[in-house]
């Protein structure tokens, strides 16, 4: 099983060798400024990239956090963290085909932001 990935400019190109072992969404305002707050986890081992890698840059934030955020110098897409570890975290949206797993937990749920309560509920425009 491949699952390829990608930034919005085509410039970052990547593929997982194997299905993630989770996906997790985070509602704190540090994942929603990122531009991202849904994350699957997979082994690094499992992460290939195939173009663009001197294109990512990386975003340490001050202490008390950790997480660090990855991101396409050129369109700006948010990768996550996909050089955390052994369990590298990536961010859903970046994601090109159906990863095969679902949101099974979500973290800072009482953070999430009031607009955004309900939005499944609300109609689909047109393509």
């Amino acid at each position: 099983m491949t699952i390829k990935g990608s930034c919005m400019c085509g410039g970052v190109r990547f593929e997982l060798f194997e299905p993630p072992a989770m996906m997790g969404a985070c509602h704190c305002s540090r994942c929603r400024k990122a531009g991202s707050a849904a994350y699957v986890y997979v082994r690094a081992e499992a992460l290939h990239w195939l173009a663009g890698r001197a294109l990512l840059t990386r975003y340490r934030p001050r202490p008390p956090f950790r997480f660090t955020r990855t991101f396409c110098k050129r369109c700006g897409t948010a990768f996550g963290d996909p050089e955390s570890g052994r369990v590298v975290a990536i961010a859903a949206s970046c994601l090109d085909d159906d990863p095969g797993v679902r949101a099974s937990f979500h973290e800072y749920a009482p953070d999430e932001a009031p607009w955004s309560l309900g939005c499944s509920d609300a109609p689909f425009g047109s393509k």
